[in-house]
């Protein structure tokens, strides 16, 4: 019988936010896979829990993928872990998961906490819709153009950092996306838990010492990629608006359809408009 692949949620802090559930199968299965060894042993000397543990970061993901492919085949359940949190957002585990499912290997989700999910519930940002990014690239122009993509996101964005980047990361988010409202969450569910609410340029200026890990929520700008382009559209000339769909290659009916709904009026409208300039 072909073994299990149980991902399981591990407490960013509070050691109490942990489910029956995920002590129960921590004691059932065969092997622990874990981003790190020693980290993960305090946990389950902590609940008296006695199983092997692999080591599975980042690095090694894909070397050891196979591997331990090869024991779950051999009927072996297995439970990955991250040092806090769920696997596989922005921790290990969605390379494992890729080819247990190539493998026809059941995956099961253990539910528990999440830094972001956490963070967010409790910013004050709309929780309807939100972008999640987790941790932005170390490489300066990486994390330029990320941040750059998202200036007319709409919903809340979410990232990971590190407290030594805190400061370098919320200096770019000022330059690229202003000075928007954002919530710092700091140490989530440990004893000096914090949420500082302000705007990018009042947090940068008050920011002390960092210490901890920080999720970052940035509230969504009011005016979407769709909205820009239209007023930029609209401070046009009606021969430029005309051009920008042309070079689309629109046919004259469809650009004056597109215009008069851009524009907020009739079709004859505009139709007259360039007949009189004929």
């Amino acid at each position: 019988m072909i073994g299990k692949l149980y991902l399981v949620a591990t407490p960013i802090g509070n050691l109490e936010d942990i489910t029956l559930r995920a002590l129960r199968i921590l004691k059932e299965v065969d092997f622990i896979i874990a981003e790190d060894t020693r980290h993960t042993l305090k946990l389950l000397n902590h609940f008296e829990i006695t199983k092997p543990l692999i080591s599975y970061y980042k690095q090694i993901e894909k070397k050891k993928s196979p591997l331990l492919i090869e024991k779950l085949l051999e009927g072996k359940n297995i439970a990955i872990v991250s040092d806090a949190g769920t696997p596989g957002i922005s921790d290990p585990g969605e390379e494992i998961v890729k080819k247990a499912i190539q493998n026809h290997i059941e995956v099961i989700p253990i539910p528990g906490a999440c830094a972001f999910v956490n963070a967010l519930i409790a910013s004050g940002f709309s929780t309807k819709e939100f972008c999640f990014i987790g941790f932005l690239s170390a490489v300066k122009k990486e994390k330029k153009e990320k941040l750059e993509s998202l200036q007319y996101e709409t919903r809340t964005i979410i990232l990971y950092e590190a407290p030594h980047k805190l400061k370098d990361t919320l200096t770019c988010i000022l330059s690229i996306l202003g000075n928007r409202n954002i919530v710092l969450a700091r140490e989530i569910t440990k004893i000096h838990e914090e949420f500082i609410r302000d705007k990018v340029e009042n947090i940068l200026d008050n920011l002390e010492e960092v210490r901890g890990e920080f999720v970052i929520l940035i509230e969504g700008n009011v005016t979407s990629k769709e909205d820009k382009v239209l007023l930029d559209l609209n401070e046009k000339t009606l021969e430029e608006h005309y051009s920008f769909y042309e070079n689309q290659g629109l046919d004259k009916k469809e650009i004056i359809k597109r215009i008069a709904k851009d524009r907020n009026t009739t079709k004859n409208e505009i139709y007259q408009y360039f007949l009189q300039k004929q």
